[in-house]
């Protein structure tokens, strides 16, 4: 195992004097002790993460428990074994007494209860070690599933289609990552073990027990067996609805508090601190109610399987004395009988428990069954090909989109933008400029229509190779916890610091950088809270500076600018666009009279298309936009 820093890291004989170094190396006598431990460490290898757009999670909708351990089934059969061993070494103890009472006790026989003292030791030691072994096991193979199901449950929503996000509230999607796996993870560390031991405890001991007297056991099962099945299917069909219920309620409380977190600034603004309170507390109210019921289901099962079990065992136990009065029966038996029939009635309180842990795991699995199942919108076809290099010819060809299909958001879209050429969307708000751009990029599909690059219909491309040639700068641009160096180089992590300060420079945000404690070292908080609006959005523009795509997209990418800013990258935009495919979306009509074409979108169509002089010229749509912008730009000025 190697240690970064050339001397062998913070172990290794490094130099002395060394810059940053507590110690210049290990003292002598210590040397051998350390190759020693180093010895021992285990090699570390770079994952090797693969994600593909096109391959669809591997159950899917069909994820169930069994398709989890599968892979591990090696270690399952193991664990199967330890289990076996566990609950037969478990009910050697009341056999024991009995040979104890009848032979030793009863026949005055020493050596007979010093042979069952040591029979019992033993079997106390063999349960101890298959207990100990198999909560091992069943450990690792918990770990394991769980970590396979947090990555596949995170690689399926990076391949989902933003339309998801947008009917999905986060704290629900947050639930799936976190409590339901939670959940999984204690059934299968102890509960579905548990369940298996306590179940074929039950088994054994009704074997054991018709060995002992048929007609005792005939009662047992004639009895108690039948009443304890009705509980249980009625317990199995309440319990299950209860719990779908608490794992959506808890999912919306979670969404309740994600958004209230998210949106705190708001919040404290407007004062609505005591609103907030009280609608979550209606909210924790719901996930208050479902407990309470699923916990009167468990209060009426769980106190019902004991009263059968403590009245089965005071009629047997009565029934039992009187066949050993009557000599059918030795003092031995009866005791051995009753100590198996509480061995047998014992599993019965505790798989209450476990049901309940089982249907929770359950209630999880249906909705990680119904996140991993869904299919995303936009998908890659099965023969999609690499998208080569690209000039950066757009075609939109008869396009119609609706983010609902009944209410088209734009209608009949057609439109070539040159290799190398600028044009700008304008046109009032909701207007469908944005969903043009993100049809672009392929965040959508067309519901008709074709839209091409180069002639590639993007539906025959793999995804992957169009984003890597295409660039976005969002209207509200989202940036990572973490350094401000890696948040720049998010789309170009092997970029040099020269390459960085270079895109820092063509986006005038040089100065405001240096003035920051550590530069780019500087830690940048969750969603750039740190930094002001205007400089999150500069940190985009320098981020799409530095990806150096082929086609690029700039949604209102100026919106969040004071006219000192808008000023100061005016340039910039000028170098970030020069020879390459831009689609500008713009409010700002300074922006779009950058443009070599403006078009002008109304109501999802295009009404107007052609340079700034050429639309001031006709006096329609726009000459109407550019006179009102006009008008309030004297206002201002």
């Amino acid at each position: 195992m190697t240690f970064p820093g050339g001397g062998g890291g913070m172990f290794g004989a490094g130099r002395a004097g060394a810059a940053g170094l507590p110690f210049a190396g290990v003292p002598s006598e210590m040397q051998a002790g350390v190759d020693k431990l180093l010895a021992t460490e285990p090699e570390h290898p770079e994952p090797e993460v693969v994600f593909e757009h096109g391959r669809p999670d591997p159950d899917g909708s069909r994820l169930s428990l069994r398709r989890l351990v599968r892979p591990y089934w090696a270690m399952s059969l193991l664990a199967g074994v330890l289990v076996v061993v566990e609950a037969l070494t478990l009910q050697a103890g009341p056999k024991l007494t009995q040979i104890g009472i009848d032979d030793g006790i009863i026949a005055r026989n020493f050596g007979v209860l010093v042979l069952v003292a040591v029979a019992f030791l033993v079997s106390l030691l063999l349960t101890g070690f298959a207990q100990a072994a198999r909560v091992k096991v069943t450990g690792r193979i918990a770990a394991w599933v769980m970590n396979d199901l947090r990555v596949r449950v995170f690689t399926q929503l990076q391949r989902l289609s933003l339309d998801f996000y947008t009917g999905e509230k986060a704290g629900v999607i947050m639930t799936r990552m976190t409590s339901d796996i939670e959940n999984l993870q204690q059934l299968l560390q102890d509960g579905l073990v548990q369940f298996a031991i306590q179940g074929l405890t039950m088994v054994v001991v009704t074997a054991i027990l018709f060995t002992f007297d048929v007609r005792l056991a005939l009662i047992t099962v004639v009895l108690v067996v039948p009443i304890l099945t009705v509980m249980s299917l009625w317990f199995h069909r309440a319990s299950s609805k209860g719990y779908i219920r608490v794992r959506d309620n808890i999912a919306a409380v979670l969404a309740d508090l994600s958004e209230s977190l998210q949106g705190v600034r708001i919040v404290t603004a407007h004062n609505r601190q005591r609103h907030n309170t009280e609608h979550h507390r209606q909210v924790t109210g719901r996930y208050y109610e479902t407990n309470v019921q699923t916990g009167r289901i468990n209060s009426i099962y769980g106190p019902g399987t004991q009263v059968v079990g403590v009245a089965g065992q005071l009629a047997l136990l009565a029934i039992g004395a009187g066949m050993v009065a009557a000599g059918q029966l030795t003092i031995g038996e009866l005791v051995a009988f009753l100590l198996y029939l509480g061995a047998f009635f014992q599993p019965i309180q505790q798989l209450v428990q476990l049901y309940s842990t089982y249907q929770q795991g359950q209630s999880s699995i249906t909705k990680l069954k119904s996140l991993l199942g869904t299919t995303p919108d936009v998908v890659e076809a099965p023969g999609a090909v690499d998208l080569p290099p690209v000039q950066g010819q757009i075609t939109f060809d008869d396009v119609t989109f609706g983010y609902d299909s009944s209410r088209p958001v734009i209608s009949g879209v057609s439109l070539d933008i040159r290799a190398g050429e600028t044009v700008a969307f304008v046109g009032p708000t909701g207007a469908g400029k944005s969903t043009l751009a993100k049809l672009v990029t392929r965040f959508y599909d067309p519901t008709s229509g074709r839209v091409l690059i180069d002639g590639h219909d993007l539906r025959d491309v793999r995804i992957e190779s169009l984003r890597r040639q295409l660039g976005v700068v969002p209207q509200e641009p989202f940036l990572f916890a973490g350094p401000l160096r890696d948040n720049i180089r998010f789309a170009s992590p092997d970029a040099s610091d020269d390459e960085v300060w270079a895109a820092l420079r063509a986006v005038g945000l040089v100065e405001v950088v240096e003035r920051m404690p550590q530069g780019l070292d500087t830690v940048v908080q969750e969603r750039g809270q740190s930094l002001s609006s205007g400089e999150r959005q500069l940190v985009a523009l320098a981020r799409a500076f530095l990806a150096q795509p082929r086609v690029l997209v700039l949604d209102e990418a100026t919106s969040n600018l004071d006219l000192q800013s808008e000023t100061k990258i005016e340039d910039a935009l000028d170098v970030l666009l020069e020879q390459r495919t831009a689609i500008l979306i713009a409010h700002r009509l300074s922006t779009a009279m950058k443009a070599d074409r403006i078009v002008v979108v109304d109501d999802g169509r295009i009404v107007e298309v052609g340079s700034h002089d050429q639309l001031v010229a006709a006096g329609g749509k726009y000459t109407q936009m550019y006179a009102t912008w006009t008008s309030q730009a004297a206002e201002v000025h």
